[in-house]
């Protein structure tokens, strides 16, 4: 019975893994994929800027149109998690209620029409604070992981994310939402922006975790390949959604309200 056979690994492959494990790779080869990325970024930014800057119902369309895609992929990935139709079918259903809430409230936030009519109380202001807060803790975290690596948070779920990478998350959207509340962009102090910023990282960090056990089951790399760098919307996505589910309990009252009128 050879190694393959008997559930162990190869001698050659547990060489390798101890090679990567104490091999020192150069940062310039960790990040080599940062100019596709970087690009692929600007592009993601200026169609989303250009949208938001548009407002109203432009801007519920293009969170709607994101919405519908990621649900497609999350449809994908629960169709490679399992064979068996009651699972696919609770799966699916847990993926329109997660992702469409969290399309709703996006929409709904950057939308004049809608949220302008909550008392007048304008929240697209929030809306852009907690999008630039998750792009900065994707940042912080590819930086900091890449960077100083260290040890894991979850191998078994992420091979990638880092205790340090998370940290990193945090720090950056703490600095960002900072900025926010020092600029009179949120109504908050700004200490308590930096202590807000940092829990929209865990938070961000949590919805990516779950996308990321979802493609461990599936056996995929990628949600999807439609942006170069990044993978599928889903993959971009993932840490938004989950702070938007958020995001939208506590503007729930406001946002109830507005769609009454």
């Amino acid at each position: 019975m050879d190694a393959e056979q008997s559930g162990k690994p190869r001698k050659r492959d547990r060489l390798k893994a101890r090679a990567k494990r104490y091999a020192t790779v150069p940062i310039s080869i960790r990040t080599s994929d940062l100019p596709k990325r970087a690009a692929s970024a600007a592009v993601m930014l200026a169609v989303s800027g250009a949208a938001l800057w548009i407002g109203g119902w432009i801007w519920s369309g293009f969170a709607l149109l994101l919405g519908l895609w990621a649900l497609y992929e999350w449809t994908a990935i629960m169709w490679r998690m399992t064979d068996r139709p009651l699972a696919r079918l609770i799966g699916v259903m847990l993926g329109l209620a997660y992702i469409g809430y969290a399309a709703f409230v996006i929409g709904a936030l950057g939308n004049d029409a809608v949220a302008g009519a909550a008392g007048g109380k304008r929240l697209g202001g929030p809306l852009v604070a907690m999008i630039a807060s998750v792009i900065a803790t994707d940042t912080g975290a590819y930086f900091a992981g890449r960077t100083i690596g260290g040890p894991k948070i979850a191998p078994a779920i992420s091979p990638s994310k880092t205790w340090a990478g998370l940290g990193g998350g945090m720090v950056s959207a703490g600095l960002v939402l900072a900025l926010f509340a020092g600029f009179d962009r949120l109504d908050v102090p700004v200490a308590q922006a930096v202590v807000l910023g940092a829990l929209v990282a865990i938070v961000a960090q949590a919805g990516d975790f779950l996308e990321s056990w979802m493609k461990r089951k599936a056996h995929v790399k990628d949600s999807g390949s439609l942006i170069p760098g990044h993978g599928g919307i889903l993959d971009r996505v993932d840490g938004l959604i989950a702070v938007s589910c958020v995001l939208g309990f506590v503007f729930m009252g406001a946002l109830v309200q507005a769609t009454e009128l």
